[in-house]
């Protein structure tokens, strides 16, 4: 019988090990798995990264390429609504306004309105903005401007103020460098 035992401690031995084996390789090998999916997670992130500035590259080349910016300057004369935009008399945008969104502007944010493209020359912006003034008046305002597209990358700002004492909502426009 005691070779039967200590064939039998063998077995056991043998198959303690193989078990632990098995789980350290199976673990190993979860673990490159793992390695390889944040791997792949991270190419993918990458290659759509890519793949946006070519989105953006051939959708508006810089040469041709004309931003719009809001900001208030004196966010608490005025609750925002609404901007519509229009350019050479075409509409652009007209953009509704959340809760939060008012929120981000009221504390200094600054909102992209418009990406597109325009050729060189002189072009007409349009915008209108609708709200409610500090005095609980329903405003609408508009403004027109000329802005002049150059080569390169244009860029404009447009700058909803609303002066004391009559807190009436006026807009500005301002070029960025």
């Amino acid at each position: 019988m005691s070779d039967l035992s200590h064939l039998f401690r063998f077995w056991l031995v043998k198959s303690a090990l193989i078990l632990l084996l098995s789980s350290c390789s199976g673990s190993l090998w979860a673990e490159s798995l793992d390695q390889e999916i944040d791997t792949l997670k991270a190419d993918v992130a990458a290659l759509n990264q890519t793949l946006f500035e070519l989105e953006e590259e051939v959708l508006h080349p810089t040469d041709t390429q004309v931003a719009v910016y809001l900001s208030m300057a004196d966010p608490e004369a005025l609750v925002l609504e609404s901007v519509e935009l229009a350019i050479n008399g075409l509409p652009a945008i007209f953009y509704l306004y959340t809760d939060p969104e008012r929120q981000a502007l009221e504390q200094g944010g600054v909102q992209r309105l418009y990406v597109g493209n325009l050729p060189f020359g002189e072009h007409q912006l349009n915008a209108t903005l609708n709200g409610q003034a500090a005095n609980d008046h329903y405003v609408r305002r508009e403004a027109e401007f000329t802005i002049r597209k150059s080569q390169g990358k244009k860029q404009v700002q447009l700058v909803l103020t609303a002066p004391a004492p009559e807190f009436q909502p006026e807009l500005s426009l301002k070029e960025w460098q």
